[in-house]
């Protein structure tokens, strides 16, 4: 007799057959700063990424220097047992990731910056030694997705908490990371995704993955699927004409958002967060077309 399988038992199939996550290289930073160097040229925003790259090389400078301490296993377990983020972004902020910053700000001295970065790099220097309490509670506004009272800052503090948040990750065992955490965040650490990348190579060509703007970490989700409210109905992809194969951005109707997915097939050396920066002009047609972004860059920030 032939047993048909619940939903559930094939989710969980799906789950042991696939790669389900994708945790960070040490060497994402400098992967990152390769490809943003590269992006600067001739984009309009040229000036802009070349001072990401600058900022990525520092990150992963940072990141040789910089050890954070895991959670005991005791927490752990909690986390895996709840089916929660083992490395959670909410919740009080510990202090050592001010060393994380302290290790970007040092990397940061010895590239050539324009005098604006500069001063904004002095300027938290004196902050880091004067207020260390007061950077905390910038950072706590940024992991919480509201509008920073210093723009000019907010994306060094945010490499700073990626640095914190990327050297645990890379260094955490997949087993202790649940498979039951909602779809739309990061099981590792609860944050939103910047974008989605379309792996090719071994086990996951042809996958889409989650990319996570705070821990690097990558979880997959089945395409033509809305990464926003996993409407599947009313999935749409735009495309810059004259612009690269490899990016688009995918649209819902039933929740009026999008984000932009990277497809490794048309360019294999794309990356979600330099990519969707050098991108910006996708995401104005796509604003005068009605919809909302469902997650920003951690690299920029408006008033």
């Amino acid at each position: 007799m032939q047993r048909i399988l619940s939903r559930g038992e094939i989710e969980g199939l799906e789950r042991n057959a696939l790669p389900r996550l994708r945790l960070p290289s040490r060497e994402v930073f400098a992967e990152r700063a390769a490809r943003l160097r590269h992006l600067a040229g001739g984009n309009s925003l040229g000036e802009y990424l070349a001072l990401m790259a600058r900022l990525a090389q520092a990150q992963h400078e940072a990141l040789g220097a910089f050890t954070a301490p895991l959670p005991d296993e005791n927490r752990l377990s909690l986390a895996h047992t709840h089916g929660m983020p083992p490395l959670p972004c909410e919740g009080p902020l510990e202090g050592c990731w001010r060393e994380a910053l302290r290790a970007v700000l040092a990397a940061l001295s010895g590239q050539e910056l324009g005098d604006a970065p500069r001063a904004t790099v002095a300027r938290l220097e004196q902050t880091l030694s004067a207020e260390p309490q007061r950077l905390d509670a910038l950072a706590q506004a940024l992991l919480a997705g509201e509008e920073p009272g210093d723009v000019a800052a907010a994306p060094f503090l945010m490499a700073a908490l990626q640095v914190y948040w990327t050297e645990r990750a890379s260094r955490l065992p997949e087993a202790v990371v649940p498979a039951v955490v909602p779809s739309r965040v990061c099981p590792v650490c609860g944050s939103l995704p910047v974008a989605s990348v379309v792996r090719v190579g071994a086990a996951s060509d042809g996958l889409r993955y989650l990319h996570c703007g705070l821990c690097a970490s990558e979880w997959h989700m089945v395409r033509v699927k809305c990464s926003h409210c996993e409407d599947t109905r009313s999935v749409a992809y735009h495309h810059l004409e004259g612009a690269s194969e490899a990016i688009k951005a995918e649209s819902c109707d039933a929740c009026h958002s999008y984000r932009k997915i990277f497809y490794q097939e048309k360019d294999l050396e794309v990356d979600a967060v330099a990519d969707d920066l050098a991108s910006l002009t996708l995401d104005v047609l796509m604003g005068e077309a009605g919809y909302v972004r469902a997650s920003a860059n951690p690299l920029l920030w408006f008033a």
